[in-house]
């Protein structure tokens, strides 16, 4: 016999960082809301959050993306603020005024101008960078072969367990219960979700579901009739030390899909995106793709890097939206509008999930979005076939 639990006014599907911050969110805008996470892998063994490197950028082209690294930056620096420490843990999130560094080759240069204007126009401090500006600045990097860099100071990275467990202790001390199981099926009306079977047996009904399940999103979204265009894919990442005197690097990237930052301990962190990969849960670690892709990118741009040594590998799983790789965000309108989503980020989520939930929550809680407008973001323009294009990401 299925046990059932008393319902909910939120089911968030997904206890992850984006699932932890709209329950954070929803809590803190509406305290008495009855609000329960199902998340199937409670010790976050597999999941994103933990395998990434944690930066944070204003360096897009869509205004609803550098609305929300600036809203998420600023909620991260001062995030023992807004998630006071508990059970002894560090309340902060570890940020880290690192900065972030694009460069690109001499014809990218008229588009990362336009970019940088657009980024200043929108609040945004950028230093737009001549070769030989930027030879000044970093004399180890090689730089006859670029046309102009865009360097945001105010740009930097946080620890992503810090920020998680910050989230979810939060989320529990204001009385969010986290469920241990998986949603295996959902019980719906034409027009609405109504309840979720869990792996357990359990069924878990709620007044309204949101979808924050990552890599595993469009398995969610298929048990409710909807289809998701977000499908996982294996990223690999590298710690790295070079036996050289390099100067403190921001975070690196350029058009090549390089991205490269110090690490805080004399080391480096970073990889290459290999947007070709097979999509599909993969978490195997190629031992040779550091020698034979990184390590050949990281010196031609930094000639020390040619003796770095490989200190550890591991990949983690990008939640790629292959529609426009930016994110779903919203209610399905034209489904079931109690069924709401936040996932496909694309590498992104950590770095946007303060918004995220805030969003979340104010459509959850007050009907509509205040703090920042993602309608842009919704379901319905990947219906209309409506792609919002972003030029920023590199």
């Amino acid at each position: 016999m299925d046990l059932k639990l008393g319902k909910h006014d939120v089911a968030i599907i997904g206890g992850g960082v984006i699932g932890s911050a709209i329950a954070h969110f929803v809590k803190t805008l509406d305290p008495g809301a009855s609000v329960v996470v199902i998340e199937p892998d409670p010790a976050y063994a597999f999941a994103s959050s933990l395998r990434q490197s944690g930066g944070c950028r204003v360096q897009f082209t869509r205004p609803e993306n550098i609305q929300m690294s600036r809203y998420s930056i600023d909620y991260f620096r001062n995030f023992a603020g807004h998630v006071p420490s508990q059970g002894g843990l560090p309340g902060d999130a570890g940020w880290v005024d690192g900065g972030y560094l694009f460069i690109v080759p001499p014809e990218a240069t008229a588009q990362l101008e336009r970019n940088v204007r657009l980024q200043i126009a929108l609040g945004c401090e950028v230093d737009l960078l001549t070769p030989r500006e930027l030879e000044t600045r970093f004399p180890s990097m090689r730089v006859d072969d670029l046309g102009a860099a865009a360097y945001t100071p105010r740009d930097g990275w946080c620890d992503p367990e810090r920020v998680l467990r910050g989230f979810r202790q939060s989320a529990e001390g204001a009385g969010v219960r986290y469920v241990p199981a998986k949603v295996v099926a959902l019980q719906s009306s034409q027009r609405e979700v109504r309840a979720a079977r869990l792996s357990d047996g359990t069924i878990l009904a709620a007044e309204a579901f949101v979808n924050a399940a990552g890599a595993w999103a469009a398995e969610i979204a298929a048990l409710a009739g909807m289809v998701l265009p977000v499908s996982p894919m294996k990223r690999l990442e590298h710690a790295f030390s070079v036996d050289a005197a390099i100067e403190p690097l921001p975070y690196v990237k350029d058009v090549g899909r390089m991205a490269i930052r110090s690490d805080g301990s004399g080391g480096f962190k970073g990889g290459l995106v290999d947007w070709r990969a097979p999509r599909g849960v993969d978490f195997s670690i190629d031992d040779t793709w550091f020698d034979r892709v990184v390590r050949p990118a990281a010196t031609h741009r930094f000639p020390s890097f040619a003796h770095a040594t490989c200190r550890q590998t591991w990949s983690g799983l990008y939640e790629v939206c292959d529609f426009d790789k930016n994110p779903v965000i919203g209610r399905w309108n034209a489904g079931k509008p109690n069924l709401l989503t936040a996932a496909g980020f694309s590498g992104h989520g950590l770095m946007h999930a303060p918004a995220v939930g805030r969003a979340i929550a104010e459509l959850l809680t007050r009907g509509r979005y205040e703090t920042i407008d993602l309608s842009a973001f919704s379901y319905e323009r990947i219906a209309a076939d409506r792609p919002a294009a972003e030029t920023g990401i590199v």
